[in-house]
C-alpha cells in the first residue's frame, strides 16, 4: 500500500465533485470555515478578563412593573 500519487488524489477529487455537487461543497465550506472562525473568536474572548460592572443596589422601580405588566 504505497502512497497516492497526484493522479489519485485528482481522481478521487473529481468522484467528490461529481456525488456532491460544486454548491454542496460550497456550503459545507463555508460553514466549516464560519465554525472556525467563530472557534478562533471564542478563544480570543476568553483571554479577555471579565469585565467588571459596578452594582449600586438600586431598582428602578417603574421599569420592573413594566416588564411583570407586559408578561401577563
Amino acid at each position: 500500500m504505497g502512497s497516492f500519487s497526484i493522479w489519485h488524489w485528482l481522481i478521487v477529487l473529481l468522484v467528490v465533485v461529481l456525488i456532491f455537487g460544486t454548491k454542496k461543497l460550497r456550503n459545507i465550506g463555508e460553514d466549516l470555515g464560519g465554525a472556525v472562525k467563530g472557534f478562533k473568536e471564542g478563544m480570543k474572548g476568553s483571554e479577555e478578563p471579565p469585565k467588571q460592572v459596578a452594582h449600586d443596589d438600586k431598582v428602578i422601580e417603574g421599569e420592573a412593573k413594566e416588564k411583570s405588566q407586559n408578561k401577563v
